[in-house]
């Protein structure tokens, strides 16, 4: 981006979309209560600690408690980013949960270091297993936590951590999501679908833990017929699951379902009758301010810019530049000729209509969502 671009950008910035909160109803911040702490926890005769992401609703709680567990990218794990999975949890914290997404050990922030055990898989889940149970272990001490109410959620890597931790008969557990769970080392001289077949077969024996899983089609890592084995071998082994294959997933990479802003809409309602069954909550208490994605519409290419209505040639500038800018981005509009616009973020869409409603004094409507224009008025 050249400077003029960004001296620009900074400017209408300023002018037109200056940081903004919708308020929520219930009180649920736009940013969840997030907070980063390094949690101590002891594996065996060692302790370390874990950058963890906390997210909370309002109040002392205690709250029932949701720990998701991320992930492996490829490459050095002390160079991975830290988890939020912003989606997933404000799914659950909405309904009065409290969510914890540690890094486990050797990743991002957290100490100690990733132990590669080759192609023994089990091995390998059973020790990421460990770590969660250490993690149970601390925040069922705390006070707004309430200790015998606790979901486990994992996706990828994360999703075979969770599973090699459901024979653990952890206290207070109730369920586990598996999101895309597995481990994949096609870099690995070894038959690793093998090796991830068998050790989900070692996760189900003595696994009384239920579980529900989700894969679709078009998963990078594991494709349509892999997750089908791992199924099969865990529960033959005795473990309790039911798995949602949802197909293709239309919005890209079946593997990054759980945390697309499209995902919920696939994998909320089989949860929500999960919980149900498990007897965790699942009436939404804090509202989080949230707008759909609205359908694209046939009123002007997303590149035409003088069909944008109500503005002038200042708002029609900045509409130009916002054209120049990464996905995700919104672009919304008042009557008034005010505008706002969001780029990246946790949700774009919501920051687009606040800043633009914080200077028009009244409604916008989304004009542009990423490469699509989506306003609803007819020519």
């Amino acid at each position: 981006m050249g400077f003029p671009l960004k001296r620009l950008l900074l400017q209408l910035a300023a002018l037109f979309a200056a940081p903004a909160a919708l308020a929520a109803p219930a009180g649920l911040p736009r940013d969840m209560g997030e907070e980063v702490i390094m949690l101590p926890i002891r594996t065996g005769m060692f302790g370390v600690e874990l950058e963890t992401t906390l997210f909370r609703p309002p109040g002392p709680g205690p709250f029932p408690l949701v720990v998701i567990n991320h992930g492996k990218a490829s490459g050095n794990p002390r160079f991975q980013a830290r988890a939020r999975y912003f989606v997933g949890s404000r799914e659950f914290v909405q309904r009065g949960y409290m969510v914890a997404v540690p890094m486990r050990i050797g990743f991002s922030k957290s100490g100690g270091s990733f132990v590669d055990t080759g192609c023994n898989t089990a091995s390998n889940g059973s020790m990421q297993a460990d770590q969660i149970a250490a993690v149970l272990d601390v925040l069922r001490q705390r006070p707004d936590v309430d200790p015998e109410h606790i979901l486990l959620v994992g996706q990828s890597h994360g999703g075979l951590s969770v599973m090699a931790a459901a024979n653990r008969h952890l206290p207070g557990v109730r369920g586990i999501l598996n999101f895309a769970g597995g481990y994949n080392l096609k870099s690995q001289t070894c038959n690793w679908e093998q090796a991830l077949v068998d050790a989900f077969g070692s996760f189900g024996k003595q696994a009384e833990t239920p579980s529900l899983w989700f894969y679709g089609d078009n998963d990078s890592y594991w494709g349509s017929q892999l997750p089908k084995q791992m199924f099969e071998r865990y529960t033959q082994a005795g473990g309790k699951a039911e798995m949602i294959a949802y197909g293709h997933f239309a919005e890209g990479d079946a593997h990054a379902m759980f945390y697309s802003p499209q995902g919920p809409a696939i994998w909320w309602q089989p949860t929500e009758r999960f919980l149900k069954q498990i007897g965790l909550p699942t009436e939404v208490r804090y509202p989080y301010p949230f707008i759909p994605r609205p359908p694209k519409s046939d009123f002007a290419e997303i590149d035409a810019v003088d069909a944008v209505p109500y503005l002038d040639d200042r708002r029609r500038e900045a509409y130009r530049k916002f054209l120049d800018l990464g996905l995700p981005r919104a672009f919304a509009i008042a009557p008034t000729g005010n505008v706002g616009w969001a780029h990246g973020g946790d949700d774009p869409l919501v920051s687009a209509v606040s800043n633009c409603e914080k200077y028009a004094r009244t409604s916008c409507t989304l004009y542009a969502v990423d490469r699509d224009v989506v306003w609803p008025k007819a020519k």
